[in-house]
């Protein structure tokens, strides 16, 4: 900075130093500090301008209109407020002023004020709608636990988990849980569920504490990014008499964080109960089926051998009774005509037998070789036959043969 060694500056240059002296304030350039509203007048610009008094400083502020439209409410001389933003020098009035980003009501009826007013307009955009409402999940296999990693409230949560279903899996997802940074800790808390792969649902909680720390659970961008998680959310803020914007947008909301924990997590212990007694019943209900099934079985089989008695066997009996009267007929005739058609061949066989005839006085002449001779001109003088009479046979010899009905000889 020019000046040292009694420099004569001119005014711009010394405001021009302050400015660099102030910029090279890390504290200066991201602060956030409380004070009594005053003078707050709104211009046609949307640009805000007021004072913040302490007890025995006060100092300018500016809210540009591009930051003013975040503010729902605007509050009133005498309110105390939160002012976040940076300082800078205003050189047309050669002082200082804050540079505003934000703008929070503190006391409790300016707070009030803008908490109903953000609640009525995310009513009407419907954020609160019971129809949004996403059922939580029965059994969750994973649970992220977006608390402080040092509080109250996740050691409750975990003994609850531990205690009545160990077997689900909780992640915790670290975040700042009070302090002017928690809010946006909060909301990208909610944007870090999002790359959790098999999440099934997700917790917000805080431990215990009083109104204005919850505070920051009204805040809107926490309100929207409870609404807009892609798993169903439990709230468990830790208060029990009156409601954040958070737990209204949220899919269920229980006044601490172990009764969160209690109204997610099922009893394993009555869950093992009840599955032992389903089980009894189940066996008990089988074993009732099954003895009334084996009864109804045996009434069926009685049923079932009288029906096939009646409508198969006996008529089938009947039939075959028919048919075996029949075929005996049938067969009796036939073995009659053929005992007569025997007979009959029979007799005819017997009127051309040879054995007829010898019986009647005839023989029969025979070579040597078993040939019937039928003609003396086959025979020679010296021939051996065999001469075969009804009763027996008898080897002869030619002696000599005659034709043409002359005598023959044979020994």
């Amino acid at each position: 900075m020019r000046g040292v060694n009694n420099e004569i500056l001119t005014v711009d240059e010394m405001t021009a130093g302050i400015r660099e002296a102030l910029l090279r304030e890390p504290m200066l350039s991201n602060f956030s500090v409380r004070g009594e509203l005053l003078g707050f007048k709104l211009h046609t610009s949307g640009h805000a301008y007021f004072t913040l008094l302490g007890e025995n400083t006060r100092v300018a502020c500016v809210l540009f209109r591009s930051y003013a439209s975040s503010v729902l409410v605007w509050p009133k001389d005498g309110d105390e407020v939160l002012v976040r933003g940076r300082i800078d020098v205003y050189g047309a009035r050669g002082s200082y002023q804050i540079y505003a980003t934000t703008l929070l009501p503190l006391g409790a009826g300016a707070k009030a004020r803008a908490k109903a007013a953000l609640r009525l307009r995310l009513e009407k955009e419907g954020l609160f709608d019971a129809r949004l409402k996403r059922p939580l999940p029965r059994f969750p296999e994973r649970v992220a636990v977006i608390t402080s990693p040092t509080g109250a409230a996740l050691q409750d949560i975990i003994k609850l988990h531990s205690l009545r279903f160990p077997c689900a899996e909780l992640i915790v997802v670290p975040s700042l849980m009070q302090g002017v940074e928690a809010a946006g800790d909060i909301v990208r808390a909610f944007e870090r569920l999002r790359g959790i792969e098999g999440l099934s649902c997700a917790i917000l909680a805080r431990g215990g504490g009083n109104r204005d720390d919850l505070d920051i659970f009204d805040d809107e961008f926490v309100t929207r990014a409870v609404r807009l998680c892609p798993v169903p959310v439990i709230t468990g803020l830790g208060h029990q008499i009156d409601s954040t914007l958070a737990d209204m947008a949220a899919d269920a909301y229980a006044p601490t964080p172990s009764g969160a924990a209690e109204r997610l997590f099922p009893d394993g212990r009555a869950l093992g109960a009840a599955l032992s007694s389903a089980r009894q019943s189940m066996f008990s209900r089988i074993s009732a089926r099954l003895s009334g099934c084996g009864d109804n079985l045996t009434g069926v089989e009685e049923r079932l051998d009288r029906a096939i008695e009646k409508n198969c066997l006996a008529p089938a009996s009947d039939f075959l009774s028919s048919v075996e009267g029949l075929l005996d007929k049938n067969i009796g005739a036939r073995l009659k005509d053929a005992s007569a058609s025997l007979l009959s061949l029979a007799q005819r066989l017997e009127g051309l037998s040879p054995l007829s005839l010898l019986s009647k006085g005839y023989s029969i002449c025979e070579d040597r070789r078993g040939k019937i001779i039928r003609s003396a001109a086959s025979l020679a003088a010296g021939d051996c036959v065999k001469i075969i009479f009804g009763d027996g046979s008898a080897d002869a010899s030619v002696s000599g043969v005659s034709l043409g009905g002359q005598r023959g000889e044979v020994e």
